[in-house]
């Protein structure tokens, strides 16, 4: 029987609420119209709140990895250094940006599956005084890892020519993190994880340590950060903007508001313990030693070829799940529990993997995960034993 739905389980693109799409599916806006303008402002608005801030917030048309390389290009000058965390394939990536622009990446290389212990970041900064940033993820979804940025926050501040510039498209709206208290000097994100938004827009939040930097040549043109910042507070982008998306970004938002910040952090940490749960009651192991609370990456079976775990899942039953990527690729599966997901998209999600398993030699018995998931959700919500 073949699947008449499709869900979408990734840890990006994730679901997007038909709120969201009725916003989005309105005729389109003039950008430089007043009836634009005010949605335009009243999502900065709505995204400082969000980011716990009052500082310069800005969205650009682009994929998360657009505010990742205007940080580079704009925070950074040819020549500089920053110390760079790689741990998965997007840390990876920030020591490629760092490349393309000239700067020299001081690597901290974290066996993919840890998180950077702090203390490295210490030392990388002691012994290379000239270092100007910190490139690193707040949650590696290559690998499901969250990296302590709060503590890391609390090293960078130390230093006066030091920014600390946060990855956190998979953490913001996943954990409820205040920018300001945790000291990060840049903080990025992007519209298509937990902020149920499709593909198209980034965030970044520059505070006044980072924004000094923008009074130097900068190394780009259209995402010079220094003119969205003078466009962007008084209701226009530099460029023509995704005008659907950003209205379909306000309306999220607004849904976040409404189940408040603090709910949306602790849905994300139930959800993310039940599938843990789940997995280990099936005799799997997650790859994770400090497992984020987005997405739960798992080992594959040593006799089982993910990929065809993770094709087979789509084919078979519409559900769409993540594989491994470079040499994780085919090893481990990535469930995604983040954005706009409860609990019953979480358990089919669990039971999809059951039946491939079963069918490729994996012994289970049937609903063993969902069992698990389910226990430790009713002790969660309801406070009592199962």
């Amino acid at each position: 029987m073949k699947p008449i739905k499709t869900r979408l389980l990734t840890p990006g693109p994730t679901m997007v609420p038909e709120r969201v799409l009725q916003a989005m599916a309105a005729h389109t806006l003039y950008h430089r119209s007043p009836e634009f303008k005010a949605i335009f402002s009243e999502t900065i608005e709505r995204l400082k709140r969000f980011f716990h801030t009052e500082r310069d917030t800005l969205i650009l048309t682009a994929s998360g990895t657009g505010a990742m390389e205007s940080a580079v290009a704009n925070l950074f000058a040819p020549g500089d250094s920053a110390v760079v965390v790689v741990g998965g394939k997007f840390g990876k990536r920030w020591k490629e940006l760092c490349e393309s622009y000239d700067v020299r990446p001081i690597t901290i290389e974290v066996e993919w599956g840890k998180a950077v212990k702090p203390q490295e970041i210490k030392k990388a900064l002691e012994e290379n005084p000239d270092a100007k940033g910190v490139l690193v993820q707040i949650c590696e979804t290559s690998t499901g890892v969250y990296n302590d940025v709060k503590a890391i926050g609390e090293i960078t501040s130390n230093y006066e020519d030091v920014i600390l510039v946060a990855d956190g498209i998979t953490a913001f709206g996943v954990y409820d993190i205040p920018v300001d208290d945790w000291k990060i000097d840049v903080a990025i994100t992007g519209s298509q994880k937990a902020l149920m938004t499709p593909p198209g827009l980034a965030i970044i939040s520059l505070n006044e340590k980072a924004k000094k930097r923008l009074e130097r040549k900068r190394n780009t043109y259209y995402f010079d950060l220094a003119k969205e910042i003078k466009n962007q507070a008084r209701g226009q982008t530099a460029y023509t903007p995704a005008v659907n998306l950003i209205v379909g970004l306000n309306e999220a938002l607004k849904m976040i508001e409404e189940e408040k910040l603090e709910n949306v952090a602790k849905r994300h940490q139930i959800l993310a313990t039940c599938a843990r749960e789940g997995i280990k009651a099936i005799g799997l192991e997650i790859l994770s030693e400090v497992p984020a609370n987005g997405v739960t990456a798992v080992k594959v079976p040593e006799h089982i070829d993910g990929q065809k775990l993770v094709a087979w899942i789509r084919e078979k039953f519409g559900i769409v799940i993540a594989g491994g990527q470079e040499h994780l690729k085919g090893k481990i599966f990535r469930l995604s529990h983040m954005g706009y997901v409860d609990i019953f998209d979480l358990l089919t999600e669990l039971e999809a993997v059951e039946f491939a398993l079963t069918r490729m030699g994996y012994r289970i018995e049937y609903g063993t995960s969902v069992k698990a998931a389910m226990d430790t959700f009713i002790k969660a919500v309801h406070k009592r034993p199962v």
